[in-house]
């Protein structure tokens, strides 16, 4: 196991975006954790420190605990390949997307219990008795009866999940349910995703949350915006563009990094004109994702988009997703597309990905490239919540994603977003995108009202705060 170091950040930061009774209600919180959780170490534990949504909100989520005065520490999964493939289709298998996930056997058992029990002797060295292990995602259930063994307050936290269940969803679920259903709490972001069997009295649900002032968030002036995409190759302007904007930014550990020129992250189409407008999705190298779909959907209509308009699908590089391992299956899927689309289709869709070997540049681009947008998509098959809609969101963007999971408690559908009520109509897709892109007026009230919306529901101190009654009532219920 590998430990992830987390440099304090002070809650004092949230207080400008926040009413006068939330930042009340938040130092009210922290002071309860302080006294709650002293002498205890608060251990996450997940199977990636980069590269995906729980290692985005983990960095900020332990950094203000942190801040607040509360021992909060991350580990970070040791595993080899075939374990990453097994709990990919148990995550395929949860969203009810994977036919292989419908069964699991004895051979996916040994290969899961194998690779957790050497995690645990490591995961042992660190905890003590009365500390609180929150576990994150299929990855990390074997270590649950192990880690109540050690005589820790354990809690299960599932990030992923499908509205109604199915054959598929139920195989995965049978899977895990030895694992997790006698943890202290099991925490789940939407009740539609909780399993029948899970008590209710140790069920919680917790919605993910944004950081306003992370890499990938923070303000960014046009300037910046235009040069950042420039230098990294992702925008053909000209050398004039941003002159003498700041390619600075601060990392995550609060020193500062400078942007590298690149010409390799446009994989097909180059570098997008410096005078088209351009939608972009950016996520995973995922088939639920589906940037395959917005690929065909896009293209199939693209004589009905404006002229100026160009599509931009954005991932990480794949080599650098060590428990993503379709990553590599998907690119090439769009690659494929690309390669047969005709040439006036070709000229206007790009396919970008990201450096991975420097994560936070990383979110410095994808901040740039989501402030570019005149609209951002979201076209996921399912979705268990959906950062890469609440980011452009939090930055006025006007978004176009799927009804399916969190996404629609993040998007009112015609205030602070447009929903697809059947993420597979493509036909529905590119009109209501087409229809977007041809009325201002509407872009720039959806994104007024998204911004807001995130304001109200989805930063950080709602998340610490239900956290902090989640550990409340998490230690006082254990008694072994």
């Amino acid at each position: 196991m590998r430990e992830v170091s987390i440099d304090p950040i002070p809650l004092d930061r949230l207080a400008g975006l926040l009413d006068d009774d939330r930042v009340q209600n938040l130092l009210r919180h922290a002071d309860r954790a302080r006294s709650l959780l002293d002498g205890r170490v608060v251990w996450n534990v997940s199977a990636t420190a980069t590269g995906g949504g729980v290692a985005e909100m983990l960095q900020a989520l332990l950094a203000y605990g942190r801040g607040a005065g509360v021992d909060t520490r991350w580990l970070v999964l040791d595993g080899q390949p075939e374990f990453f493939k097994l709990t990919k289709r148990i995550h395929n298998a949860l969203h009810g997307k994977d036919g292989a996930g419908r069964t699991f056997d004895d051979g996916d058992k040994k290969r899961y219990d194998d690779v957790l029990a050497d995690n645990l002797e490591g995961l042992k060295e660190h905890v003590r008795e009365g500390d609180i292990v929150l576990l994150h995602d299929p990855q990390t259930a074997g270590l649950v009866a192990g880690m109540r063994e050690v005589g820790a307050c354990v809690i299960w936290r599932s990030h992923i999940g499908k509205d109604a269940r199915d054959d598929v969803t139920d195989g995965a679920w049978q899977f895990l349910r030895p694992y997790v259903e006698d943890a202290d709490g099991l925490v789940f972001t939407r009740q539609a995703y909780v399993p029948e069997w899970v008590d209710p009295d140790r069920c919680w649900l917790i919605p993910p949350s944004l950081d306003p002032f992370s890499t990938k968030n923070c303000d960014l002036s046009e300037d910046e915006v235009l040069a950042a995409l420039r230098v990294a190759g992702l925008l053909d302007v000209d050398e004039g563009a941003g002159a003498g904007a700041d390619l600075s930014f601060t990392r995550r550990d609060g020193s500062e990094g400078t942007l590298r020129p690149h010409d390799d992250l446009v994989e097909q189409g180059g570098p997008v004109p410096g005078d088209a407008r351009v939608v972009v999705q950016v996520s995973r190298w995922d088939h639920l994702k589906d940037m395959q779909g917005v690929l065909r959907g896009f293209t199939a209509h693209v004589s009905d988009m404006p002229d100026d308009v160009h599509l931009m699908l954005v991932g990480p590089d794949v080599s650098g997703v060590s428990d993503d391992p379709e990553g590599q299956e998907v690119l090439d899927e769009c690659r494929s597309l690309w390669n047969d689309l005709p040439e006036p289709a070709r000229r206007r869709v790009h396919l970008c990905v990201l450096p991975m070997d420097d994560t936070d540049e990383n979110a410095h681009l994808v901040n740039a490239l989501q402030r570019h947008a005149s609209v951002v998509v979201q076209k996921s098959l399912v979705e268990g919540f959906g950062l890469t809609v609440t980011e452009p969101m939090w930055k006025g963007r006007a978004v176009v994603a799927s009804r399916v999971g969190g996404i629609q408690d993040q998007v009112v559908d015609g205030e602070s977003g447009l929903l697809l009520a059947d993420p597979e109509d493509l036909d529905d897709f590119a009109g209501r995108l087409a229809a977007l892109l041809d009325d201002d007026d509407q872009m720039r009230r959806l994104g007024e009202n998204a911004r807001e919306r995130v304001r109200e529901h989805f930063l950080g101190d709602r998340h610490l705060v239900q956290y902090v009654e989640l550990f409340a009532k998490v230690c006082e219920g254990v008694s072994r």
